[in-house]
């Protein structure tokens, strides 16, 4: 199929692996590119990516251009640039789709800029005109409270940042087919930029992964203690198979360490099931957690702010619900 005027994604890897973004954009330019009657590209950089591309062409794209090189090793925004827009000019999509993570939202910016492309950032649903090509995203505003629609307007390039856990990931098929073209000895040649990788520096992983998780459940100064929170918040998510996270209410009162807060100073997440214990839904909390799938709400004041969100809602005391409803979660899980 031909890919000019197509939809290009840029992959991302995390520990050897294609990351979860990357699957999730994949099924989005899946999507895109059947409406649009066009074809599916990827670009993937990197050391040692070359198995990752044939993953890539099972997932959906019909090319993958790799720049499998040792100076790509470590992610460096300069270096990145050269080679993406190395492609970009020989590939020429008109849709590029990159993930709302640290290197997504460094590179698309410059890459909009470069191309003199129109640009959305942090987009949770994406459509596309069938006859025009441009793009309606939408996004949210105002710290979550709100979603804003619009339409990209007429530019050669549209480049588009994505949420993660917005979108269905794409599901692998071995019988697919598609094209590798390797780009990264040429974009070595090319680069010449001052900008140098100096070192690593090794960063202490959280052992709670909020941004992965699929199931949250997190509890805010309404829980009343620390034994509170461990009994109830991270008791119940161990239940549910999921993990523990909390509100600013609940760090400001030493309930929960500071690597487990969600909101507009926290994680940004988007699990399939969000439930809120004794959090009362401020404006502040709900931007790292109004895109999930389900919210669940419990609180005892009928007026408080998480029920505006929440898709199931329970007014009452969390310390006779909640032991209820992790007795029947276990006996259900059981079965």
């Amino acid at each position: 199929m031909d890919i000019s005027a197509g939809v290009m994604i840029f992959a991302e890897t995390a520990e050897g692996k294609l990351s979860s973004i990357t699957k999730e954009l994949m099924g989005l330019g899946t999507r895109l590119a059947g409406k649009l009657e066009k074809g599916l590209s990827a670009v993937l950089l990197g050391a040692g990516t070359e198995p990752l591309a044939t993953e890539l062409v099972n997932l959906g794209a019909d090319a993958v251009y790799l720049a499998d090189d040792a100076f790509l090793e470590n992610y460096n925004p300069e270096q990145y640039a050269s080679v993406i827009e190395h492609v970009i000019q020989t590939a020429k999509p008109a849709i590029l789709l990159m993930g709302q993570t640290s290197r997504g939202a460094d590179m698309a910016p410059r890459l909009a800029f470069k191309f003199r492309g129109a640009l959305a950032m942090d987009c949770v649903e994406l459509d596309a005109d069938s006859e025009t090509g441009l793009l309606t995203h939408t996004r949210p505003v105002y710290g979550g409270i709100a979603m804003a629609r619009a339409r990209s307007r007429a530019a050669s390039l549209q480049v588009v940042t994505v949420r993660a856990k917005s979108q269905d990931p794409a599901e692998p098929a071995d019988d697919r087919e598609g094209e590798i073209i390797a780009v990264g000895e040429r974009a070595r040649g090319e680069y010449a930029g001052g900008m140098k990788f100096l070192r690593p520096v090794a960063v202490e992983a959280d052992e709670v992964n909020l941004e992965e998780a699929n199931i949250i459940v997190a509890g805010g100064r309404g829980v009343g203690s620390t034994e509170n929170f461990k009994r109830f918040i991270e008791g119940f998510a161990r239940i549910l198979g999921g993990v523990p996270g909390a509100s600013r209410g609940a760090l400001d009162s030493d309930f929960a360490p500071a690597n487990l807060q969600i909101g507009l100073t926290g994680k940004i997440v988007s699990p399939q099931l969000y439930v809120a214990i004794g959090i009362s839904g401020m404006v502040q909390h709900m931007t790292g957690c109004s895109s999930s799938k389900t919210i669940v709400g419990i609180n005892t004041d009928p007026d408080a702010s998480i029920f505006k969100y929440a898709h199931f809602g329970i007014v009452g005391d969390f310390e006779q619900v909640v032991p209820a409803l992790m007795q029947k979660c276990e006996e259900l899980l059981k079965n």
